[in-house]
Formats: C-alpha cells, structure tokens, sequence
C-alpha cells in the first residue's frame, strides 16, 4: 500500500469563506449560531436557529459554470479551490488524469429542490423548471460541479451517508491512492441550510429548540443542558496525495492519514449505537497499526443530541479511558451534517500543527452520562502527534480516521 498524505486545505464555513477565518473565529471562541429570520413561518418548526455561511464573490466563478451549482457546490468549488491554491500543486496536473475527487453530502442542493416544487406545484407543470435546476439537486452535484469546474478526469465520486459524507469522501480518496488508483484526490463534503433540512431533524426531535432566542447558547455538546443539534452549511476540501509525489515537489504536509474505518450498526435506523462506535473505533486503531493511547487528540463528533453524545462518550471511554483529551466544534459552527467531517478535521489538522486544543463551546457543565473522558473545557497547549476523527449518520453508519505528524 502506498502512503498518503495531506497537502492542501481549503473550507467555507459558518465562520467565513476561507481556513483562516474559520481558524480565527473558533480561536476567538465565536458562536455563528444565529436566529433565522423567516423561519418562523413553516408550521411545526420548533428550532428556529441555524448556522448559515456567506457566498463571497460568487461570480469569479464563470456563469457557464455557475449555473449548473446550487449553494452547496459554490460552495465546494470555492474549497476546492483554496486547497489546491494551498497545496501549491502545479496546475498542468489537474487536467492530466492524475487528481479526481469525491465529494459527499446528505442530498442534492436543499435550496434548489424546494424551488422544484414551489414551482411545479400546484399546476404540475414541469415545463416551467429551468433546464440547469436538474444539475442542482443530483445527490453528486457537489462532486459533479467541483470536477467540471476544474476540469478533473481522474476518478469522481460521492458520497451520500448524511453526517458521515464528508469523512467517508476523505477516506474513500486515500483508499484510492493507497491502492496507487490515483497520485491525488480533492475529498470533503458540502451542504446547504434551509428549513426543511432542520426540519427533518426536528419531526426527530434531534433540534435544539429551547434556545431560539439565545443562539449563541447552542448547541451544546456533552452538556447537562443540551437539547438537540443545530445545523449549519457550508464546504470542506482536502487536498490528498500520495506521499513520494508530495515529496519529490517539495509540498508541505499538514499530516499523514495511517487509518480509516467505516462501518454499519444494523441496530437502529435514527439513533447511535455504543457497540457498534467502539467496533468502529477499534478497526480504524488496527489500520493504523496503533494503540489507543497512542492518540494525542480526539474530535468527536457530538452534535449536542441527548442519546447521540451519550452513545459516543461511552464508546470513547470504553476504547480511550480518560487520558486523551476530546473536543467538539459544534458549537462554534453548528452541525454542517455531510461537511462536518472535512471541515472539522481541517480545523483538528491546524489544531496539531499549532500545538493547541480549542475547547468545546458551551460545554460548561458535563452531564452525568458523558463523564468519564476527557473534556476540553478551556484552551490546551499540548503536542499533538496523533489525532482521531469521528462522524456518525442516520442509518447507523460510523466512521473514523486516524492523521499522524510527519516530524
């Protein structure tokens, strides 16, 4: 198997349209949680907060390309393009057949679709759908887009497991080069806000509703006074390679991915299983050919659900103890569902090359079923020579990945 490693980043997030801001507002301890004005007019919605990123300069993108993207792939072109930018690649390589790229969200762009159906119903008249719409909602419009924008023949993909999209992406890329299928692979996940995506967590009664005029104040992961997740948007892109390749071009890199597991419950259709988290967590740990306390740094997943942060504490303390320190960035950026994976990882990788653990937002009393690990309550400089990512979805799936520092 050939070695893979990190080489380029690029988010749009909540916090802003690039890596550094997104590094800057979790460093101030920002909340990008906001009231969501017009919400209030969809019957039954109780949370009426959200996360919502900013599409800055849109039109540097060429209409013949942009008309084919909804939010979440502006989105993801603009990532894909800063991580290429960061990698420092040499552009003549993009078109050779050497890089695709996966990119996995929970659907097609949520904005777009509601627009199919405002404007076909009630008449059922199709004709009145612009011909471009179609390419908006595929469920692999991201992928799709950020591989037509960029002129990539390499292998495309998309992932489609809802909240583990965008950490499934990273993981299929690096089995792509590992297996030598490609030098390089853009990987990560999109998604868009909008209320019916809200919505379906809230018919779940998964939202946060009791803090809808206090924002800031949500979510609240691994709390006693957590009350459901909140959900944000926005892209996350990680450029992958090989690691001779990156070498020879004299390329930094940010980490070296040494294991990757991804796996299903087969326990429950909407709710996290310990079991089956502790099943994921020991796999990924054997692919990487190290122990748990091996790992300097865990970013949970944690959406601030009451069961989810349950489940995930006690697989962490089952597999980890109490020794490795654990954070969550939810509360900074909300859930961003299929690219919380990527961009949450992005910030873990900046994380480890500044030698810090940022705390996890809002999380100011732990609750009595999520004691046991430990908590990233303020901020900790530590080394960090191993980190471990998680991301769990709807329909039991988990997955997990392990980055070490190249020294």
């Amino acid at each position: 198997m050939k070695r893979v490693v990190i080489t380029g980043l690029g988010a749009v997030s909540p916090l802003g349209a690039d890596v550094p801001a997104l590094i800057q507002g979790i460093e101030e301890g920002k909340s990008a949680v906001r009231y969501m004005d017009g919400w209030n007019q969809y019957t039954g919605l109780r949370s009426l907060v959200g996360a919502p990123a900013v599409i800055v300069n849109e039109k540097s993108i060429p209409r013949t390309s942009r008309r084919s993207m909804g939010r979440m792939s502006i989105f993801s072109v603009q990532a894909a393009d800063e991580a290429l930018a960061d990698s420092g690649i040499n552009r003549e390589m993009i078109s050779s057949g050497g890089i695709g790229c996966v990119v996995g969200s929970t659907m097609g762009s949520a904005k777009s679709l509601n627009e199919v159906f405002e404007l076909m119903l009630p008449e059922k008249d199709l004709s009145c759908l612009p011909s471009m719409k179609f390419f908006q909602c595929v469920s692999h419009t991201a992928a799709m887009n950020v591989a037509q924008y960029l002129g990539l023949t390499g292998y495309v993909m998309a992932t489609s497991a809802a909240c583990a999209s965008g950490l499934q992406a990273i993981g299929a890329g690096y089995d792509l080069i590992r297996l030598g299928k490609q030098e390089a692979m853009l990987c990560g996940g999109a998604e868009e806000l909008h209320p019916t995506v809200t919505g379906s967590f809230d018919i779940l009664f998964a939202t946060s509703a009791n803090f809808n005029h206090e924002p800031e104040k949500t979510p609240r992961p691994f709390d006693a006074k957590r009350d459901g997740l909140v959900c944000g948007e926005g892209s996350g892109i990680l450029l992958l390679e090989e690691y001779e390749h990156a070498v020879k071009r004299k390329a930094r890199i940010y980490a070296e991915i040494i294991g990757y597991h991804t796996c299903g419950s087969g326990v429950h259709v909407s709710q996290s299983n310990k079991d089956s988290m502790v099943g994921c967590f020991r796999y990924a740990l054997e692919d990487a050919g190290i122990r748990p306390e091996d790992v300097d740094y865990i970013n949970a997943h944690a959406t601030a659900t009451i069961h989810g942060d349950k489940e995930e504490a006690e697989a962490i303390r089952e597999v980890f103890g109490d020794s490795v320190p654990v954070n969550s960035l939810k509360g900074y950026i909300g859930h961003t569902l299929g690219a919380s994976g990527s961009i949450e990882l992005i910030a873990s990788l900046i994380m480890m090359d500044k030698g810090c653990i940022y705390p996890t937002l809002n999380l100011e009393s732990v609750s009595h079923d999520c004691e046991g690990i430990y908590h990233v309550m303020n901020k900790l400089d530590k080394e960090i020579r191993v980190l471990f990512k998680n991301c769990f979805a709807f329909g039991g799936i988990n997955a997990s990945i392990v980055c070490k520092k190249i020294i």
